[in-house]
């Protein structure tokens, strides 16, 4: 592994040194496993940034057993935000491209060869990769990746070889050039979505920017739909955010989950006015489950995943639909300056 004490990081594109950075607040267990996965990683000229918000000091004892065999920057300060956070990691880092995950990851051994090629391919500037679920996590975990994921959900906007539009990294799995960071001044403070408006800036200032289909991550998630929803809730929420911001970044797929919330409410008044309508309208709802279903249970070869699914899906166009529709009344109808989240 490189010294970044004593060795300057390679200039060529074909050996690069890697400075992960990565913002938790309150995880010891998953940084634990992020860290595990870390040490097993084949291409080893990486450095790793913990930018960590925790206002005690829990994760020193699992860094220390780890410092022998990695290189590690622990940079603790008590309820930092994540934007701050990242901008801190990267201040510190040594290497050329910075890769930022979060602490509920963990990577598979050939992540950075992965990360490395696909620099070599095609020479991006800032690149995200997909999220994916591993074999050892729970049904529920498993299902709010598929309902993340899917292209019958959000359109494969979230790292599919084949997406919806310009393809956005999140901060989950991006990465920037060192370039990047300097000419972008990293993320702005933005609590909710931040990854996504420094993205469009990233974008909008002439940087070349791309997906790696073969870097994925493990993404753990949320462990109760009540979780899950209140995530979502906020997504929903900041694409308006990000609307005030960019108009031109709001696309029909971010109107879907709001639709589908708008339908699903009007379909439970229906039998009210018409049977017939009613009845057309639980045939389409229950062809669309049915459709998640199948699809959740192949990916994942069990129907309780392909059940837990449904329960997903309609988890995540409630809680994204009604905080796009919470925060839309808010800042564009009632025009009050203080957006939801």
């Amino acid at each position: 592994m490189l010294n970044t004490d004593n060795d300057q990081p390679s200039t060529k594109m074909s050996s690069l040194y890697f400075s992960i950075i990565v913002p938790t607040f309150n995880r010891p267990d998953e940084v634990d496993e992020l860290m595990a996965s870390l040490m097993h990683q084949s291409y080893r000229e990486f450095e790793i940034i913990l930018a960590d918000g925790t206002p005690d000091e829990s994760l020193v004892k699992i860094i220390d057993r780890y410092r022998s065999g990695l290189t590690v920057q622990h940079l603790h300060r008590p309820y930092l935000g994540i934007s701050d956070s990242r901008n801190l990691g990267c201040e510190h880092a040594k290497g050329q491209y910075f890769i930022f995950l979060d602490s509920d990851c963990v990577l598979p051994k050939d992540y950075l060869d992965n990360v490395l090629k696909g620099l070599n391919d095609n020479h991006f500037d800032a690149f995200g990769g997909p999220d994916a679920a591993d074999e050892s996590f729970t049904p529920l975990q498993k299902a709010t990746s598929y309902s993340m994921t899917s292209i019958l959900t959000t359109g494969g906007i979230r790292g599919k070889k084949k997406h919806v539009g310009q393809f956005h990294p999140r901060g989950f799995n991006m990465g920037i050039s060192r370039e990047v960071f300097e000419k972008t001044n990293g993320y702005s403070s933005l609590k909710c979505a931040e990854d996504i408006e420094f993205s469009i800036r990233i974008i909008s200032m002439g940087f070349k920017v791309g997906l790696i289909p073969d870097a994925f991550v493990y993404h753990k998630r949320r462990t109760s739909f009540k979780a899950f929803f209140k995530q979502v809730y906020r997504f929903g929420a900041a694409r308006i955010n990000i609307y005030k911001l960019y108009p031109n970044e709001l696309k029909l797929t971010h109107f879907f989950p709001a639709a589908f919330l708008i339908a699903f409410v009007l379909l439970m008044l229906t039998p009210f006015i018409s049977k017939t309508l009613f009845v057309a309208g639980l045939i389409l709802l229950v062809f669309y489950l049915l459709l998640i279903f199948v699809g959740s249970t192949i990916k994942n070869k069990s129907p309780k995943v392909g059940a837990l699914s449904i329960v997903a899906v309609l988890t995540q166009f409630g809680g994204y639909g009604s905080g796009f529709m919470a925060n839309f009344i808010q800042l564009l109808i009632l025009r009050r300056k203080k957006p939801l989240v």
